[in-house]
């Protein structure tokens, strides 16, 4: 016999609800995504109150472009976090919006106008040339130098987003994860602005060297000590399979939120929902785990004004 459950309550909300007692109305109120949003906050509350839990956030470099840099920023520096894995493009457009501005655009500019402007545009962020390939081919290049000079001729991907972080300042996530030694890893590194001029580096200094390795070294190390783990994923690809893949060395998560606009039809990994990860044991069996369809740059500030003021309590 199926158990029919708790009954379905309406969402009460007064002019002085706090936004964490609005999340527990959700959870109550069997609606579609909402209860994944109320449990996502439940489970990120617990992950990053347990002492003993190696605590990862996983992202897509794109998110660094928008505002929601801000929300990662702040994340950081309030040391939720002990490991972040992402893109290449998060490295990019950290330097990048540093040193210079993006512009607001909108999904349905004419992208040929813009290309004879000498603008990108990502989404619906503009993204002036002069704002970001020259700024990262000058900044790489001279952080690149310093430590030549200084004798390191090999480096990994943390490595390389430590130098990157402490040649920055406090609107920089990178400079948070620096300051608070937080490691950075970034798997796919070659596939991006930074990526390509760690190689230009080499043709002029054959004998530096990028050591992948050594982001694995660093990570076997974390996973094999850890007692219990959990993730905060945003968004799919590399950034949050190598997450679900360097945990399946230790038996899986034990806590996992997952947000991401993609759906499972197509077999994708981004699509995958957290549960088909259980099956590859990079999930545990009895994991706290909710997967949360929304665009993250829309859902993200208000999780984490609810847990600032449910961690605060």
């Amino acid at each position: 016999m199926i158990d029919s459950g708790r009954p379905v309550k309406d969402i009460r909300i007064e002019k002085d609800t706090p936004i964490e007692k609005i999340f527990d109305e959700l959870s109550q109120s069997g609606g579609f995504e909402s209860v994944n949003l109320s449990d996502g906050l439940d489970i990120l509350s617990s992950m990053i109150s347990d002492e003993k839990c190696l605590r990862f956030v996983s992202f897509v470099g794109a998110v660094i472009s928008t505002g929601l840099r801000g929300i990662i920023k702040d994340m950081i520096k309030n040391k939720w976090f002990d490991v972040a894995i992402t893109t290449c493009g998060a490295l990019d457009h950290d330097i990048a919006r540093h040193f210079s501005d993006y512009k607001e655009g909108s999904f349905t500019m004419d992208d040929k106008e813009l290309l004879d402007q000498n603008i990108h545009r990502l989404g619906n962020v503009l993204v002036p040339m002069e704002s970001y390939g020259p700024i990262i081919e000058e900044k790489i290049q001279m952080f690149l130098e310093e430590e030549y000079k200084k004798g390191i001729k090999e480096m990994s991907t943390a490595s390389i987003c430590k130098m990157i972080g402490k040649n920055l300042g406090e609107d920089s996530f990178l400079y948070w994860a620096f300051k608070n030694d937080v490691d950075v890893v970034v798997p796919g590194i070659m596939d991006g602005a930074v990526g390509s001029q760690i190689w230009l580096f080499t043709q002029k200094h054959s004998d530096f060297k990028l050591n992948l390795t050594e982001d694995a070294n660093l990570l076997s190390g974390l996973i094999f000590k850890a007692e219990k783990s959990g993730a905060l994923m945003i968004g799919g690809g590399i950034s949050k399979h190598h997450t679900l893949w360097w945990n399946q060395y230790r038996e899986g998560l034990d806590y996992a939120f997952y947000i991401t606009t993609a759906q499972e039809f197509d077999g994708s990994l981004s699509g995958a929902l957290v549960r088909e990860a259980i099956s590859w044991g990079k999930v545990t069996q009895k994991a706290r785990q909710a997967t949360l369809h929304a665009e993250v740059t829309t859902i993200l500030p208000f999780i984490y004004a609810a847990l600032l003021a449910k961690l605060k309590g």
